[in-house]
């Protein structure tokens, strides 16, 4: 058993930047795209990875490191140190369950779709850490190989779920035809988000403020394009966090370069996509008649519009201080503030990118997220120490927002907690 994880580990590290690329080619022989065409589009999707990848870490490399900064220069205390998405996706490959996951929740997306009981065909297996952390949870918690199998099946089938409902949304306003998003943590998110963002538009007042990149842009000119919306914030951030005057303006070029790179990686990336989209529904449409399968894909197709990466450097702020007056929360925000933008794309595009209603919806899903990821914190501690992960600092215990502190990964715990006390 060990073997084999350490195969699946040694291939899931090689990352979707060289994943995506081989599953494209072999989806793109099926679907009939011949060799040539299914290999140069999964070269193009590589590459469009490639530099959404390196758009990432510059929103990361800066973000996080200010994030610290507004920690220490507040002088924030909290017990339960937010360790990030990397440390979760870390335990969930550590469990003993996972090897034996993967191969589980490609064979039920395949009986899903053959079921009709599934539009999404997942090929962003990287992703699968998601499932495999509900399977994890359930496993630290009740010790039963079964149990964490079933909770991961329930895991990816709402995940699933939430990705074909969402398709269409997200299809029209990014503009990523015949995609869905099944990225875990964006779909637990979205379905409360959406709720919280549908309450907004109904509240009188409030109902009526709107801004988005297009009208701030109109109104404001040059300074409402993406790249200056970028700018203004990352030196606001910059300021936050107690930078001299050349780190405050590295902080706004660095914020200003991820608003105008990201959407052109992404438009990379559909190039490569496109002709294999096409394929599918071609071929389905001969077999299948009009019946629509949707190729899902990572939810950092989406992160890169305006209206969600304005949204989320606002939150950064917010969410901190919502950790220091909220009653009951432990949790110190840290490492997933970079990963916002992935829980609140969803609301964003629900909201037509609306800012001012995105930023309200997000607040209340940050404070409910925080109460998740504190009530989390023992178990995923547990976790964590399978990994052979510490905790940082002066923290007690270790969790996440994107793996404690979403809503289906809570249920999954609630379920499990459950389940123990009964059997």
């Amino acid at each position: 058993m060990d073997s084999l994880l350490s195969g699946v580990q040694y291939v899931l590290n090689l990352g979707p930047t060289v994943i995506l690329p081989i599953a494209i080619l072999f989806i793109g022989l099926l679907f009939g795209t011949g060799f040539k065409n299914s290999f140069k589009s999964g070269i193009i999707i590589g590459i469009g990875f490639v530099g959404i990848n390196l758009v990432i870490g510059v929103l990361v490399d800066n973000l996080g490191p200010a994030a610290q900064q507004m920690v220490e220069r507040f002088g924030l205390s909290l017990t339960v140190v937010d360790a990030g998405w990397p440390s979760a996706a870390a335990a969930s490959w550590a469990s003993p369950v996972a090897a034996v996951l993967i191969p589980i929740c490609l064979v039920v997306n395949i009986i899903l779709l053959v079921l009709k009981g599934t539009k999404t065909l997942d090929i962003d297996i990287w992703n699968y850490w998601h499932f495999i952390a509900a399977g994890a949870t359930g496993y630290v918690v009740t010790g039963s190989w079964w149990f964490a199998i079933l909770c991961a099946v329930l895991y990816e089938i709402v995940v699933l779920k939430v990705a074909d409902w969402t398709a269409p949304l997200i299809q029209k306003y990014f503009g990523l035809e015949g995609i869905s998003l099944p990225t875990g943590s964006t779909a637990a998110f979205g379905p409360i988000g959406i709720l919280i963002g549908w309450l907004i538009t109904k509240i009188p007042g409030l109902n009526k403020l709107h801004a988005d990149p297009e009208s701030i842009q109109k109104r404001f000119g040059i300074f409402g394009e993406p790249m200056m919306m970028g700018l203004i914030l990352g030196l606001v951030i910059g300021l936050l966090a107690g930078y001299d005057v050349g780190g405050v303006t590295k902080m706004g070029i660095s914020m200003a370069a991820v608003m105008l790179l990201m959407p052109r990686m992404v438009k990379i990336l559909m190039e490569g996509l496109i002709p294999i989209s096409e394929a599918a529904r071609n071929f389905l449409h001969k077999r299948y008649g009009d019946r629509d399968i949707y190729i899902g894909l990572d939810a950092a197709l989406s992160v890169g519009h305006p209206s969600v990466m304005a949204t989320a450097l606002i939150l950064v702020p917010i969410t901190l201080f919502i950790a220091v007056i909220l009653p009951g929360n432990r949790v110190l925000p840290f490492g997933d503030l970079a990963t916002i933008p992935f829980y609140i794309a969803f609301v964003v595009a629900f909201l037509r990118g609306n800012i001012i209603h995105s930023v309200l919806a997000g607040t209340v899903m940050v404070t409910l997220s925080l109460w998740m990821a504190t009530d989390f914190a023992a178990v995923h501690t547990l976790m964590m120490e399978g990994a052979q992960f510490t905790a940082p600092g002066g923290a007690t215990e270790i969790s996440s927002l994107d793996l404690g502190g979403n809503l289906f990964n809570w249920a999954i715990l609630k379920f499990s907690q459950m389940w123990n006390a009964i059997f």
